[in-house]
């Protein structure tokens, strides 16, 4: 299933779409744009941490098919992100041990896709992303996802660390994938009330993330590459979680 990202243009109606609470997905903003609108939009953008890319006429050109931007363009996403806090209060009535899975700044929308598209197929709760640095849901990720996206809560955080704080207030065990230890995922216990931490495809887990959770653990590998895609050590660590809850 294949939703393609809305786009709007101008500067008025980008403010207008965010005060109207669309889901907005980026902002596109022509290098060197001033003006009293641009400072209005400008503060909606800081106050909403929606993710901006300050780019050359050219490019809005190209996103605009050369019509009128006047140096703004925005993509609305198709996927409604749910609140977090919202989501535990909920998973709290049932009898279900919460299974939560963050990202952090995962980049690329094919592995975005791939991981939302396992987290469907094995119980994920939620997924947890940040509004800056992480890849969109866009027509890519949501295909790759083969419609996993519509099932799935993808909550948006300003920072990550909100939601760690959010999660250990819920006695919610948090789990790091790191190469960063001697534990792998099979010391683990996934039994209990879990949050999944995957780090980005470059830099891994953030140290500063890293510090604050529960325990670590790695996936072990015999071979002689050094890392797995991080969609397939995601497959991994939600199919572990699984097979112990099983």
């Amino acid at each position: 299933m294949e939703e393609k990202s809305s786009k709007i243009f101008g500067i008025r109606a980008v403010i207008e779409a965010i005060n109207s609470g669309a889901t907005i997905q980026k902002v596109y903003l022509q290098k060197g744009l001033t003006g009293n609108l641009f400072s209005e939009l400008n503060t909606l953008i800081k106050k909403h941490s929606i993710a901006t890319s300050h780019v050359p006429v050219e490019k809005l050109n190209h996103l605009s098919k050369n019509s009128n931007h006047q140096g703004v363009a925005a993509t609305i996403s198709p996927i409604d992100f749910h609140d977090l806090e919202t989501i535990l209060e909920g998973i709290s009535t049932t009898d279900k041990t919460p299974l939560i899975l963050l990202l952090d700044q995962i980049t690329d929308v094919r592995n975005f896709g791939a991981i939302i598209r396992t987290a469907e197929c094995t119980g994920v709760d939620a997924i947890v992303v940040q509004n800056q640095g992480s890849a969109p849901l866009n027509a890519d990720a949501i295909k790759t996802s083969a419609g996993a996206a519509f099932k799935v809560p993808i909550c948006r955080v300003d920072h990550l660390k909100d939601a760690l704080f959010l999660l250990q207030a819920s006695e919610i065990n948090l789990v790091a994938a790191t190469e960063k230890t001697d534990d792998t995922l099979f010391d683990v216990n996934f039994i209990q009330p879990t949050a999944i931490i995957m780090g980005s495809e470059h830099r891994g887990v953030n140290p500063s993330i890293l510090k604050m959770v529960d325990a670590k653990a790695k996936l072990p590998l015999l071979g002689t590459i050094e890392s797995l895609n991080v969609s397939v050590a995601c497959g991994a660590f939600l199919y572990e979680a699984l097979r112990q809850r099983l």
